[in-house]
């Protein structure tokens, strides 16, 4: 099964009713409040590595957490700390996860504009003169997977690790069913390959950073402060 790493969980909850940023920003030691900015409260954490904002609605949202449990624990951590600086929230929010942002490799280099024609152009996004790699939209599930020639691939907009697994087993199974993808065959014996052929190794494609990468879903979980 195909190696699947989780860089970032984005999820939102409301704390009550509404807050008292400035109040916040006084509990929570080091949060950065800067309304004429940012309508809202900004507070990293150590441990786990989170940031979570908070809105004067009483919405939070908190990002950079790898996995649910990262996310509940800053929340939590969090809400204790308002709580003792006097304000009334709600002891145990529904958390929602927004947005699943994850990385693997099918280990394989890919021909994208092969791909781009395989898996048809109504279902993808492959313009290499303005970014790198291909987008290619899923319905089931409901996600977006870049994917990039080098073979590692970014998937964005799932609320479930499952979907995550599901939307990359379907695009290896695809690329596989159609000849474009062998597992077996090592990056480096391709590589070895094309030098004897007389060309050189391809240089390394980089990625968009994740932070960039946002969705739908995520920009809706940013969007609280309304």
């Amino acid at each position: 099964m195909t190696r699947i790493r989780i860089e970032n969980v984005v999820a939102s909850t409301s704390l009550g009713d509404e807050l008292d940023l400035h109040s916040v920003a006084v509990a929570l030691n080091g949060a950065e409040y800067e309304p004429e900015q940012f309508p809202g409260v900004i507070y990293r954490l150590k441990e786990p590595r989170t940031a979570v904002l908070l809105f004067r609605s009483g919405k939070v949202v908190c990002t950079g957490g790898k996995s649910k449990r990262q996310v509940d624990e800053s929340i939590r951590v969090v809400s204790e700390m308002i709580r003792k600086g006097g304000q009334k929230v709600l002891l145990h929010p529904k958390i929602q996860v927004q947005n699943i942002v994850a990385t693997s490799d099918l280990e394989s280099e890919i021909n994208l504009t092969t791909v781009a024609v395989t898996l048809g152009l109504d279902r993808v996004e492959y313009e290499p003169e303005q970014f790198p790699g291909l987008v290619c939209r899923l319905t089931e599930p409901r996600v977006v997977v870049l994917l990039f020639g080098s073979g590692k691939l970014v998937c964005t907009g799932a609320r479930r690790p499952s979907d995550v697994s599901l939307a990359v087993e379907k695009i290896a199974e695809e690329l596989e069913d159609s000849g474009l993808l062998r597992r077996g065959r090592s990056r480096a014996h391709a590589e070895s390959d094309r030098v004897h052929r007389g060309f050189q190794p391809s240089a390394p494609v980089r990625a968009a950073p994740l932070s960039n990468l946002t969705t739908p879903s995520e920009s809706g979980a940013t969007a609280l402060a309304g």
